[in-house]
């Protein structure tokens, strides 16, 4: 015979509170309120991040008045006057065609070249490849103002100082470390085997780059083309140091030449700002879908 110990009965039989629910209910508050919270601080910060953006833009079709009196965002009295007469009137459209010219040619040959580097560093073996492809990779931790004077040295003693060639060679130099690891990746990332099949049906090795290797990495290509023009593109101090006629000027000496008269007018300048940001911010919306899946592919290789 089984003895009940009193009061144990009634305790099982009691029902408990349904805290699970509650506890479940509090933690999805808890979550709504953090990501509202990280919402309105990302919403914040974006704002403060382009309001300097849309005040240039602004400024670029407002008049001298009404840049000097602030106050609306929205232009009261747009005109496009500020503009023609920036593109004209300043040589904005000489400053343009010159940095066009120094951005092509060094977007050409930093692809020339450092394709066929990170081809070589990724499919084909000689001696010292692996020592070769680490120095490369350790140049991205050396700042560029380090080699400043140099290269302004070398571009003296070579009659380059105040060309736009004394430009670009330093502009291609400068973006090996980050081409070549990029390249590199994306090789790295094709099989093997299309290498193999083609090398057995007979075709040379520039074929096997040219034909297959070149196609497959298209968007590596493209991101490397983004990464080296855009900085190219805004380059001031090297541009500074190494030109000094008029006639030479890139996109941002042409702006410095706005902005050291004795009255700046600011209209004109945030004007000649807009002709230098727009067609880096149009290059790079219409290839941002390349430019992600080459750092992706690059990535993975």
């Amino acid at each position: 015979m089984t003895t009940t110990t009193p009061g144990t009965t009634s305790d099982a039989l009691t029902p408990r509170p349904a805290t699970a629910p509650a506890r479940r209910g509090s933690s999805a508050i808890s979550r709504n309120a953090a990501r509202l919270t990280v919402g309105v601080l990302l919403a914040l910060y974006g704002l403060v991040s382009v309001y300097p953006f849309l005040w240039m833009v602004s400024a670029a079709f407002k008049n001298r008045i009404e840049v000097v009196r602030g106050g609306h965002l929205i232009p009261q009295h747009p005109t496009f006057s500020t503009l023609s007469h920036t593109w004209s009137q300043l040589h904005f459209f000489r400053y343009f065609v010159n940095s066009v010219e120094v951005s092509a040619m060094t977007v050409a040959l930093t692809l020339v070249v450092y394709a066929a580097a990170g081809y070589a560093f990724a499919v084909l073996d000689f001696p010292g490849r692996r020592a070769l492809q680490r120095m490369f990779v350790a140049l991205l931790f050396v700042p560029g103002i380090t080699v400043m004077l140099p290269i302004v040295l070398l571009e003296n003693k070579l009659g380059l100082l105040g060309s736009h060639l004394g430009l670009v060679l330093p502009f291609v130099n400068g973006g090996a470390p980050l081409s070549v690891l990029l390249m590199t990746g994306a090789f790295a990332a094709v099989p093997k085997e299309l290498r193999e099949s083609a090398r057995v049906d007979g075709a040379g090795e520039f074929h096997v780059f040219t034909r297959i290797y070149l196609p497959l990495t298209r968007p590596a290509l493209i991101t490397v083309g983004l990464l080296t023009a855009i900085p190219t593109w805004n380059e001031y101090l090297l541009t500074r140091v190494s030109l000094n006629n008029p006639g030479t000027y890139t996109l941002p000496l042409g702006l410095q030449t706005l902005s050291s008269e004795n009255v700046p007018h600011y209209n004109d300048l945030m004007a000649g700002a807009l002709i230098v940001v727009v067609p880096v911010v149009l290059l790079f919306l219409s290839l941002q879908r390349y430019f992600v899946g080459g750092l992706v592919g690059a990535v993975k290789g």
